[in-house]
């Protein structure tokens, strides 16, 4: 679920709100303690994801809101290290994901020309997936690009900000996906700002996770096909 406007499409939806009354009825029968442990699930995946998969593989890169037409500062670490693995031949293709951002141009797009202005080697296969509003819809199209012509769906590094990596390895492995996380920065920050990213993702992983377990649970065909 993005933290931006577009936030407003799913709490209109009949099975997100579902999904919230379950995880708010675990958050109140725990005393809190299951948020507890989602954090903690999600800084041991922080801490400890590699800057580089362990073979080549497609790099998906996952975009972030632009700001003025122009990747902000989480969204240029991942291109960083994007573009790292790209000189360093770990990846020799790289798929950038994101939609508009109201702006004049796709998350993608900026990302392209970013990676572009700042030395992309010239062998390296770039695919934009521009369509999408949120990290499952991310996926869902790169998984229709990369399976193009009935192709193989090849393994995957996911390119984020560290705070971001569980949910997307969650998402990625409910779509079919052998992915592995890859993690933007060098090492995980410490700063307060970085703490209110890692409790809102805990909050995201908990809602998305409990809704999914709870629609399988009474078998609700239509939410567990969401992530299918």
């Amino acid at each position: 679920m993005p933290s931006n406007p577009r936030t407003w499409r799913y709490l209109r939806d009949r099975d997100v709100q579902q999904a919230a009354m379950v995880t708010a009825l675990a958050l109140v029968l725990s005393a809190g303690l299951i948020w507890l442990a989602y954090l903690v699930h999600v800084c041991r995946i922080a801490a400890r994801s590699p800057l580089v998969p362990p073979r080549r593989m497609v790099a998906l890169v996952f975009g972030r809101r632009l700001e003025g037409d122009a990747p902000e500062h989480d969204y240029q670490q991942r291109l960083g290290r994007a573009l790292m693995l790209a000189q360093q031949s770990q990846v020799d293709h790289v798929l950038l994901l994101g939609g508009s951002s109201d702006g004049q141009c796709s998350e993608a797009s900026a990302g392209h020309a970013w990676l572009q202005q700042h030395g992309l080697p010239d062998h390296v296969r770039v695919e934009l997936e521009q369509d999408s509003a949120d990290s499952l819809e991310n996926l869902r199209h790169a998984r229709l690009l990369l399976q193009a012509d009935g192709a193989e769906l090849p393994p995957v590094a996911l390119v984020t900000s560290r705070y971001h990596l569980a949910r997307c390895l969650l998402l990625a492995r409910q779509l079919g996906f052998t992915g592995l996380p890859v993690a933007a920065e060098p090492v995980l920050p410490r700063h307060a700002r970085y703490v209110g990213r890692l409790l809102l993702e805990s909050g995201y992983l908990m809602w998305i996770d409990l809704g999914l377990r709870w629609a399988q649970l009474v078998g609700h065909r239509r939410m567990v096909a969401r992530l299918r």
